[in-house]
């Protein structure tokens, strides 16, 4: 019986917070499977153009592969490298070029043990402001 008014105070000052707090639940953007898959067709129109042979990884906000794509002649590992770069820029929330520099820098070397993999190639996906995904690209030159 004593667990009781625990629980009841506790339950009074958990409804208290909620009403001067923010709402309990929030709305997010997703990537949809047709926004991603146009992200990667628009990247590989930019290859072509650029005579750039590039693969690429899209993930959403929780960092799950949501599209990836290979051009023909892609090395067998660009994927793979893609993935990294998008899964570094979605953890760091920023353009891997941005962290690439910091650790070149010395000023954070925590992405280097942390097992990232900051090289130039890959950006956050941001809508109004909230970052919705991340999209990683590998076999061209920088971003």
């Amino acid at each position: 019986m004593r667990i009781l008014p625990c629980v009841l105070s506790l339950s009074i000052v958990f409804t208290a917070s909620l009403a001067e707090a923010q709402a309990p639940t929030t709305d997010i953007k997703i990537i949809s499977s047709a926004g991603a898959r146009a992200m990667a067709d628009a990247c590989s129109a930019w290859a072509v153009q650029n005579k750039q042979v590039v693969a690429m990884a899209i993930l959403d906000w929780g960092g799950h592969l949501i599209e990836s794509h290979a051009m023909e002649g892609a090395a067998a590992n660009a994927i793979d490298t893609a993935l990294l770069k998008a899964k570094s820029a979605l953890r760091w929330r920023r353009a891997t070029s941005e962290t690439n520099k910091i650790v070149r820098s010395g000023e954070n070397l925590a992405p280097t043990f942390m097992n990232d993999f900051p090289q130039p190639g890959a950006l956050p996906v941001m809508v109004n402001g909230q970052i919705v995904g991340a999209m990683g690209v590998s076999g061209a030159d920088g971003e």
